[in-house]
C-alpha cells in the first residue's frame, strides 16, 4: 500500500511538472517575440542615427516593423503635422523615439509595428503531445489493473463458492501477482485446513460410532450382572447372608466398572475437542495489540462501547501470535456477550519478569459458585441463559496460555469482570 501511495504522489508530481513546463513554454514564446520586434526597431534606429536616409530604408526585410515616420524640429511648430505624427497608425502599435545624430537632436522617429501574437499551432502541438502522454499513462494504468487485479480476481471469484460448498480437493493455482500472491497462499492454507478438519470430523464420527458399539458391548455384561443380582435380591433367592453380601458387592463392582467407562468417554471427548496445536516462538506486544485493535476498535465503536488502552512497553513475548489472538478474541467476545456494553479497559503491568495484560469489562459479575468453575469445559454460568455458547471459550483460553508457557486467571470486581493474561 505504501508503494501504491508513492505511485500516486509521483503521478501528481509529474502532472504538476508537465503543467508548469507547458505554461512556461506558452509565456516564454510571446516574451521572445517581443524581443524580436525591439531588435528590429533598435537596428533601424542605429542605421538612421548613423546618417542613413529614411527614404532608402527597406522595410521589406523586417518582419514586424511596417513603417517609420520622421518629425523634424522645424515642423514641431506645425500643429497639423505634429498631430498627424502623434496620431500614428491605428492598424498596429507605435513607438516614438528622439533621433540624435552626433549628440545633436534632429527630431523624432515613429515606428509602426505589429505586436507578435501567440503561435497557436505550436501551442496546440504541445497540448496534443501532453494529452497523448496522459492518455498513454492512463492506458498503461488500466492495462496494469486489468492484468494484475481484475483478471486474478475473476479467477478467484468461484474459489470461495467452492469452499462454501465443501469442495476442498481442487488445487489452488498460485498467482504471480504480488497483490494476490500472499492472499492465494492464505486461501490455499485455509483450504488445506478445512480439508484436514473435514477428514478429522469424519474420523471422529467413525470413532464415535465404534465407541458406541464398543460401549454397548462392554456395558452389556456388567449391566446383566447388576440386573440378575438385583432380581435375585428382590425375589429373595439367596439363602445365606454371605450370598446376599456377595451379590451387593458385585452390584457395586459392576457399577464402578460402568463409571470407568463413562469417565473414559468424557476424557476422549475432551481430548478430541481440545486438539490445539501451538507453534511457540517470539513476537512483539505491539504487533499483537495492533492486530487486536484493528478488529475490535471498530466493533466497540459500532456498539458505542468505550475502549481504553493503557500505556505499555513494546516487549518481546514468548508464545504463538495466532493463538494469542484467539485468546483475545474469546475474552472480547465474552465481554460483548456478558458485559453491560459500557466500557472495556486494557491495562499492562509487569510482575516477576512476566508481561501481564488485564482486560476488564463493566457489567454484573458472576456468582461465587460460577466464578469457581468458569475455566471448566462445557460449564456455562447462570448469566448465560438465552445466549448462544458452548462453555468452552475460557477453557480453550486456559489451555492455549498454558501451552505457551503462560497463564490466565479471572478477577471479580463489584462493577465487572477482569481476565489477566500472563506472558513469559
Amino acid at each position: 500500500m505504501k508503494k501504491f501511495n508513492r505511485l500516486i504522489a509521483l503521478s501528481v508530481l509529474l502532472y504538476m511538472l508537465a503543467a508548469l513546463w507547458t505554461a512556461g513554454i506558452s509565456y516564454k514564446e510571446p516574451a521572445d517575440r517581443k524581443k524580436e520586434y525591439k531588435v528590429e526597431i533598435n537596428r533601424i534606429y542605429n542605421s538612421l542615427s548613423e546618417g542613413e536616409p529614411l527614404d532608402k530604408l527597406d522595410l521589406h526585410s523586417y518582419k514586424y516593423v511596417r513603417g517609420v515616420s520622421f518629425l523634424s524640429l522645424e515642423n514641431l511648430d506645425s500643429e497639423d503635422i505634429t498631430s498627424e505624427f502623434y496620431r500614428g497608425d491605428d492598424a498596429g502599435e507605435t513607438e516614438i523615439r528622439p533621433l540624435y545624430t552626433a549628440d545633436c537632436l534632429m527630431g523624432f522617429l515613429r515606428f509602426d509595428y505589429d505586436r507578435p501574437g501567440f503561435d497557436q499551432r505550436r501551442i496546440l502541438l504541445w497540448t496534443q503531445l501532453f494529452l497523448g502522454i496522459m492518455e498513454l499513462c492512463i492506458l498503461l494504468i488500466l492495462f496494469y489493473l486489468k492484468y494484475q487485479l481484475i483478471r486474478p480476481f475473476q479467477r478467484m471469484s468461484s474459489l470461495t463458492y467452492e469452499l462454501a460448498q465443501g469442495h476442498f480437493k481442487g488445487a489452488v493455482n498460485e498467482e504471480k501477482s504480488r497483490f494476490f500472491g500472499h492472499f492465494m497462499w492464505g486461501i490455499s492454507q485455509l483450504k488445506d485446513k478445512l480439508d484436514v478438519t473435514k477428514k478429522r470430523e469424519l474420523e471422529l464420527q467413525r470413532e464415535k460410532k465404534l465407541l458406541l458399539l464398543s460401549l454397548s458391548h462392554d456395558i452389556k455384561t456388567p449391566l446383566n450382572t447388576i440386573r440378575l443380582c438385583g432380581k435375585a435380591l428382590e425375589e429373595d433367592l439367596y439363602q445365606t447372608e454371605g450370598q446376599k453380601k456377595h451379590a451387593v458387592w458385585q452390584i457395586g463392582e459392576k457399577a464402578e466398572e460402568i463409571e470407568r467407562y463413562v469417565e473414559e468417554i468424557m476424557k476422549n471427548a475432551r481430548e478430541d475437542i481440545l486438539d490445539i496445536s501451538v507453534n511457540n516462538g517470539e513476537f512483539y506486544l505491539e504487533e499483537l495489540l495492533t492486530r487486536v485493535l484493528v478488529t475490535y476498535r471498530e466493533k466497540c465503536s459500532i456498539r458505542m462501547l468505550e475502549l481504553y488502552v493503557g500505556n505499555y512497553e513494546n516487549r518481546l513475548l514468548k508464545g504463538d501470535l495466532e493463538r494469542a489472538l484467539e485468546v483475545f478474541e474469546n475474552v472480547f467476545e465474552n465481554a460483548f456477550k456478558y458485559g453491560d456494553g459500557k466500557k472495556i479497559e486494557i491495562s499492562f503491568y509487569e510482575e516477576d519478569y512476566c508481561q501481564l495484560i488485564r482486560i476488564f469489562n463493566t457489567g454484573i459479575p458472576v456468582t461465587d459458585n460460577d466464578f469457581n468453575h468458569i475455566f471448566e469445559s462445557f460449564y456455562r454460568a447462570q448469566n448465560s441463559e438465552g445466549r448462544q455458547g458452548s462453555g468452552l471459550g475460557l477453557y480453550i483460553c486456559r489451555e492455549i496460555m498454558r501451552k505457551m508457557g503462560g497463564e490466565i486467571f479471572a478477577e471479580k470486581q463489584q462493577n465487572g469482570m477482569a481476565f489477566v493474561l500472563v506472558f513469559s
